[in-house]
């Protein structure tokens, strides 16, 4: 009888024992984090393995420290995690995420392009990144796959990436190719044209090249939304009316300079992208636009504006609006331009 209760004890422990290993194993090489997208992670310089392990449950990667601890105390793997940003999931396990913060080659390039940056402004990014920028401008000058895969660039009106290579920060793979990096840009902007915008312009009769290359400009003219909504209507105005858009973006695209207002030698340039010589738009975008500039160019300010210009810098930038050409003179001469 004494040896029964002992063997079924063993048995029980045994048991235990065996359900708390699997149990624990469980809990360390299966993904627990409810985060299913691939987000950025960045440890920074100095930050501790409990102050990263914390970040990792709040981000929802892993639903407990303690594991995340037991491995990397019996991996030999305590304060070798590197800074950097690195592309992780919560469906990954504690083992796999250890091992990419641990490893350098495993970190992620982050670059920002703010709004308004043409093609070649984002290559030079790219350059001081480590990315081969002359590929990159190769592919948006030369855009026949990608046609074949976004139906937003099916038209013969684009003729390059620009206008469609979304501003945004951006986490890529340092091994990444400049195909991969293109096409991540261009979901960017399919995944931010909605249906309802895309219905919007069939019932405006918008084609998409349009508002792409309307919002273009205006990104190039004006600072905040309100400005933008209005300077639309006053170029879809001016191009109703038949008149010349007259705006000096399109000329700096041409020219590469920063110019807001340019000689009288400058604006007689021989090109389609000038409009001081061209009615309507020019042939294709000037700048890569964000969603400010793109709502303004599909759902514009209804005004009776003709004309405006701008005075002032940066955040101090102010837009003078005018209805005709008379008063877009004295506002030019109270201000002194």
């Amino acid at each position: 009888m004494f040896s029964k209760k002992i063997l079924t004890t063993l048995l029980f422990t045994l048991t235990v024992a065996v359900a708390g290993f699997f149990y624990f194993r469980h809990q360390v090489y299966f993904s627990h984090g409810s985060e299913t997208r691939m987000i950025n992670f960045e440890v920074s310089k100095g930050e501790g393995n409990a102050e990263i392990a914390t970040r990792l449950v709040e981000k929802n990667i892993i639903a407990s420290r303690f594991y995340f601890f037991y491995h990397i105390q019996t991996n030999s793997l305590v304060n070798k995690i590197m800074p950097g940003n690195y592309l992780l999931s919560g469906t990954m396990t504690i083992p796999e995420i250890v091992h990419i913060i641990t490893n350098p080659e495993e970190q992620i390039v982050k670059i920002t392009f703010p709004e308004g940056l043409t093609a070649k402004d984002m290559a030079g990014l790219f350059e001081k990144n480590g990315f081969d920028s002359k590929e990159f401008l190769r592919l948006v000058n030369d855009p026949g796959d990608f046609k074949k895969k976004y139906p937003f660039l099916d038209s013969s009106k684009v003729a390059t990436l620009e206008g469609y290579l979304f501003p945004d920060t951006y986490f890529f793979k340092k091994d990444a190719t400049l195909a991969q990096v293109v096409t991540k840009m261009l979901d960017n902007f399919n995944d931010h044209m909605t249906d309802q915008m895309m219905a919007d312009m069939k019932a405006q009769n918008l084609p998409l090249t349009n508002a792409v290359i309307m919002a273009s400009i205006v990104e190039k003219e004006v600072i905040t939304p309100e400005d933008m909504k209005t300077v639309s209507g006053i170029f879809w105005n001016r191009i109703n009316q038949d008149m010349l858009l007259q705006s000096d973006a399109p000329l700096s695209y041409i020219l590469d300079d920063k110019v807001d207002q340019h000689s009288i030698d400058q604006i007689k340039t021989d090109s389609p992208y000038n409009t001081y010589v061209n009615k309507g738009l020019p042939p294709g975008p000037i700048s890569n636009p964000g969603m400010n500039a793109i709502e303004a160019a599909i759902y514009p300010e209804e005004s009776n504006y003709l004309f405006f210009f701008t005075v002032g810098k940066g955040a101090d930038k102010k837009t003078i609006f005018s209805k005709t050409f008379e008063e877009h003179v004295a506002n030019r001469q109270k201000y002194g331009i």
